[in-house]
């Protein structure tokens, strides 16, 4: 496949300049989800006096445990950033590639958008997080309540939609 052709309507391919380069949009869609997560998850937090060091520290905490993290201070809340953006990026860079394989989630980036931060989140909450150094802190219930339901509300509008629009940025070359 050529470089500068990303996605075929029909039998007519779309092509792009020769320096257009569809991964700075991708990635600028990861750290804007990155942003716009840690934003929410903070302003919600803040409310029961948690501060962004003790949020950073507990997403550290999928890799050293969750002791570990909170002994670790600004170093383990370090890493909980870049880990975050990590992380951010990589979901934008997947949503990027199934949508060079299926042309539905590129036309369409506001409903499967948010039905990727719903899977997301339960693919987080469910599997990533309990598998993790972490642990199974609260994320092995089913129950679903008002919190479960923002957090849910947060990764459709927070990280899916704008992971899908970065990929039909980079595919199309327009965001609508």
């Amino acid at each position: 496949m050529d470089a500068g052709i990303f996605l075929r309507r029909g039998n007519q391919e779309m092509s792009k300049p020769a320096r257009y380069h569809p991964y700075r949009y991708v990635l600028a869609g990861g750290v804007l989800a990155g942003m716009l997560d840690l934003v929410y998850i903070c302003t919600l937090w803040s409310f029961k006096d948690v501060g962004p060091e003790r949020i950073l520290q507990s997403i550290a905490a999928g890799w050293t445990g969750r002791e570990a993290a909170i002994a670790g201070g600004a170093g383990t809340a370090l890493l909980g950033l870049v880990s975050h953006f990590g992380i951010a990026i990589a979901m934008a860079c997947t949503y990027f590639l199934a949508g060079r394989r299926w042309e539905a989630l590129v036309r369409s980036p506001w409903r499967h958008g948010a039905l990727y931060g719903v899977l997301l989140y339960a693919v987080m909450n469910h599997a990533v997080v309990p598998l993790s150094a972490a642990g199974n802190a609260g994320t092995d219930r089913f129950l679903f309540g008002w919190m479960d339901a923002s957090h849910v509300a947060a990764h459709m509008l927070l990280v899916g939609i704008p992971c899908a629009l970065a990929a039909r940025k980079a595919l199309t070359g327009r965001v609508r």
